[in-house]
């Protein structure tokens, strides 16, 4: 019995001591990915829209018009008014609404594009990227397929920090609008799948050297 006690004993301290590296380990990675990313972002993100430089086109991350609740996504809100006032301002001359239109029933580039029209943008300076199923696709897509070098990203700080990281891996010129930060406790969840997404951001730039799913025939900008 004796033994057997110790055995087990030496198995509970040899879990623990392998979750406690693992745990060190993983909070390691999350908090270099995320100071890498501010640190190459450092600089190029824009609150001030007057201070914004001008570029051709402002390319918009989509997300859900609406939570899975139904209230209305205050992120999608701040992001088509962030548009909207970049368009108005002068500081952009065309809008690339970038999402997900993986199916018939989802399609964020086409309600992006009607809810910007109905702020008063002309449907002809908005252009809809229907595969900018992920932050790198809508970035590198925005390069590949739209034949833009240079452009200022729209979305949150959190967001665009990581386009603009994304982007610079891909030898883009681009900068970031933040369209502002959200509270409560939905901002508290898109934090922390923030934190793994900036890890998997890195992963892709770094050591996958992952592309876009779709590419496509060149559209330009005009």
């Amino acid at each position: 019995m004796r033994v057997l006690w110790k055995i087990l004993r030496r198995t509970f301290r040899w879990f623990l001591l392998t979750a406690l590296i693992g745990l060190v380990s993983c909070a390691s990675v999350i908090f270099l990915s995320k100071y890498e990313i501010e640190r190459v972002s450092e600089g190029k993100i824009y609150e001030n829209i007057e201070k914004v430089p001008a570029c051709k086109v402002g390319v918009v991350l989509g997300c859900s018009k609406y939570l899975r609740n139904g209230r209305p996504n205050l992120y999608f809100q701040q992001r088509i008014q962030a548009a909207k006032e970049l368009y108005f301002s002068g500081q952009v001359k065309f809008l690339l609404v970038s999402g997900d239109n993986s199916t018939k029933y989802y399609d964020e580039p086409t309600t992006m594009k009607k809810d910007l029209v109905q702020l008063g943008v002309p449907e002809k300076k908005i252009f809809c990227d229907y595969a900018g199923l992920s932050t790198l696709d809508s970035v590198v897509r925005a390069k590949e397929v739209f034949k833009e070098n240079q452009f200022v990203v729209i979305s949150q700080d959190f967001h665009v920090r990581r386009a603009v990281y994304i982007g610079m891996a891909h030898n883009i010129d681009l900068i970031g609008y933040s369209s502002g930060s959200i509270s409560g406790v939905g901002s508290v969840r898109t934090e922390l799948r923030e934190c793994l997404a900036r890890v998997k951001a890195i992963m892709d730039v770094t050591f996958l050297e992952r592309k876009p799913k779709f590419m496509g025939d060149p559209v330009v900008i005009k």
